[in-house]
């Protein structure tokens, strides 16, 4: 077998269980309305909508960093205040479609890019100091954030109105 197989197969796989994660993550929200999507019922300021738009941001910043590292990464500025706000302008269709435009977006681009490319990580505290991380590593990083807010959103979603994503 190739090399170009081994990384096209590992990068299928691991797609898969990024849109495995995304699936969960959708599934949460579904038959919500915007009002919904917006509380926030538990300690957390987190709501459901908030989090479908927070994670869409990661997984654009990441998908930045892994085309052209922390340069391209930081060329946007993040919204701390709003990004895990769900906006009274905004609807947890309109935020689902753009989360979805995302996750084509993504899939896409890592299709032309080797998993091996690694970038120097921005210098930031919560990252170790000259630190890089692969395209690889990058990919594996957006499996764990939407995971991890995917339990978030569950935990929510149960809270709102019993409803839960798996069990």
């Amino acid at each position: 077998m190739s090399t170009t197989a081994i990384a096209s197969s590992e990068l299928t796989d691991l797609l898969a269980v990024l849109a495995r994660a995304r699936g969960f993550l959708r599934h949460t929200v579904r038959g919500l309305t915007d009002e919904q999507a917006r509380l926030t019922p538990t300690a957390s300021q987190l709501s459901l909508g908030g989090l479908v738009k927070h994670v869409r941001t990661v997984e654009e910043s990441w998908l930045r960093f892994a085309v052209g590292g922390a340069e391209l990464m930081e060329s946007v500025e993040a919204d701390w205040e709003n990004g895990f706000r769900m906006l009274p302008h905004e609807t947890l269709d309109g935020l689902l479609a753009d989360y979805a435009e995302t996750a084509a977006t993504t899939e896409r681009t890592l299709a032309g890019l080797d998993l091996d490319t690694a970038h120097p990580l921005p210098v930031a505290p919560w990252f170790e100091a000259g630190a890089s991380w692969s395209v690889r590593t990058v990919v594996l990083h957006m499996i764990a954030e939407t995971s991890q807010h995917s339990g978030h959103a569950d935990i929510i979603r149960e809270t709102i109105d019993g409803q839960k994503t798996m069990g």
